[in-house]
């Protein structure tokens, strides 16, 4: 709380941390509670073999990518780059993501812009690091034919260690990608919905490439209708087994951000 000047009645205004300027009344002095404090997720032991910075996904079955609103964003129509945190099903923050992209891709490219997404710890190291290119298609089913135009995310972990891609599939309505090792070996598919619209909840099923078995899936989950007019921060709920292979788990995270953009951006 900080005072940033008085109002015409002599009264001061009285600035707060969740950015927004309230006016005090005369004679009285109005505040507003700050925010609850940021709760995050002990660090596990991750045992060997597990990529620094992925521990905390080892005792994981299920997150929560919640994307930041921009409030700048809904009140000049321009496109910022993204804010996320990742949460699990405690509510307590695992990571926190950021977009970084070019003015031009932000402004022209829309959904099919290409960013790095950054993704740090609770010790604000970067554990995970996720490049994707530019593609001029908007992502039809007959474009995804083509490798050269088709949808891809690459996943590294950590930062200059590739664990994993997610490519868009040639399939026919519905959207289908492919999660591929660091080798770009299939290891499981994601099945998405004939349909995706506003007011309901959007599963893209995860399934094993071996024997089609459901893996997990991918949420989105629709927020109230006045933020999904207004703005493009959108939550997805991603469930795996507990068990799955850390790297993998990492690479369904990727899988998340691509639906987003692709899809809800």
């Amino acid at each position: 709380m900080a005072r940033v000047g008085l109002d015409p009645y002599g009264q001061p205004i009285i600035q707060q941390n969740v950015g927004f300027v309230v006016m005090a009344q005369p004679g009285a002095l109005v505040t507003r509670p700050p925010p609850p404090p940021v709760v995050w997720m002990p660090k596990p032991s991750g045992g060997s073999g597990c990529p620094p910075g992925l521990e905390y996904l080892t005792t994981l079955d299920k997150i929560l990518l919640k994307e930041e609103v921009n409030y700048l964003e809904m009140a000049t129509n321009f496109v910022f780059e993204n804010r996320y945190r990742i949460l699990n099903d405690s509510g307590q923050q695992v990571y926190t993501a950021q977009e970084e992209s070019t003015v031009c891709q932000l402004g022209w490219c829309s959904g099919n812009r290409a960013f790095t997404m950054h993704i740090f710890d609770n010790n604000k190291m970067e554990v995970i690091r996720l490049e994707r290119e530019l593609r001029c298609c908007i992502g039809t089913c007959w474009c995804s034919c083509l490798e050269s135009c088709s949808h891809l995310i690459k996943v590294e972990a950590p930062p200059g260690k590739k664990v994993g891609y997610v490519q868009q599939k040639c399939s026919p309505l519905p959207p289908m990608f492919s999660i591929l090792d660091e080798d770009k070996q299939e290891v499981m598919y994601i099945d998405g919905p004939c349909c995706v619209g506003p007011c309901t909840v959007v599963e893209f099923k995860v399934k094993s490439s071996k024997d089609d078995s459901k893996v997990g899936k991918i949420s989105k989950k629709w927020d109230d209708v006045v933020q999904e007019l207004l703005t493009n921060a959108d939550n997805f709920g991603i469930k795996f087994p507990v068990d799955l292979d850390v790297k993998m788990k990492a690479v369904m995270l990727g899988a998340a951000f691509l639906i987003d953009f692709m899809y809800f951006e």
